[in-house]
């Protein structure tokens, strides 16, 4: 899953039902839409630190749904790729904004291009009487 984490498929579920939306007697009959679910807090491969930050972003179960294709096999696939993504973008940590101030060319640009726009709006007032 990444390079700190990985997690046995035995710790996601695997649902099965009938999918929605067109698709005929295949549809109707079949049991091709998968639901992929992984309890966070049973987890072996998450320490507690990743698990706190898990249930803090996204609660203490993670569920993806697919009923993109015809086949179970594929919907299985996909519904295990969202729900590795998702557990992949909460267990990402963002980086610390270090505050920055603006250089001195960025200051100048600014500033030109506030009396070119003055300036600008300045010529389309009326000629002023007197």
């Amino acid at each position: 899953m990444t390079r700190s984490v990985s997690i046995p498929r035995s710790e996601i579920e695997l649902r099965f039902s009938r999918s929605s939306g067109p698709g005929g007697q295949h549809a109707q009959k079949t049991e091709t839409r998968a639901e992929a679910i992984f309890d966070v807090e049973r987890s072996a491969g998450l320490t507690d630190a990743q698990k706190r930050r898990v249930i803090a972003r996204t609660g203490p179960l993670l569920r993806a749904v697919a009923q993109d294709e015809r086949s179970q096999w594929r919907n299985r696939e996909l519904a295990t790729e969202r729900l590795v993504d998702a557990l992949r973008d909460a267990l990402k940590v963002e980086r610390k904004r270090r505050p920055t101030r603006p250089t001195a060319a960025a200051k100048r640009r600014r500033l030109e291009q506030k009396r070119q726009r003055s300036e600008t709006k300045r010529l389309r007032r009326p000629p002023a009487e007197g």
